[in-house]
């Protein structure tokens, strides 16, 4: 599975976000290790996004675009 992400340049390293994960971001001080983490902070979102939804309907609509 594939995300988009924001990789910005600061003054400590790098900063990653995921903009179709809202709150799912991370940080490194190199490029490779601000991926790495944000591959990490992905996994652990989906998990706990799946905690949360457990015994709830999930269901997936087409939309036109």
């Amino acid at each position: 599975m594939k995300y988009k992400i924001a990789l910005q340049k600061t003054d400590e390293g790098y900063s990653v976000s995921v903009p179709g994960l809202p709150g799912c971001w991370s940080q490194g001080a190199t490029e490779e290790e601000a991926l790495e983490n944000i591959r990490d902070a992905i996994g652990e979102y989906l998990a706990a996004r799946e905690d949360l939804l457990r015994g709830t309907v999930v269901r997936e609509v087409d939309v036109a675009g």
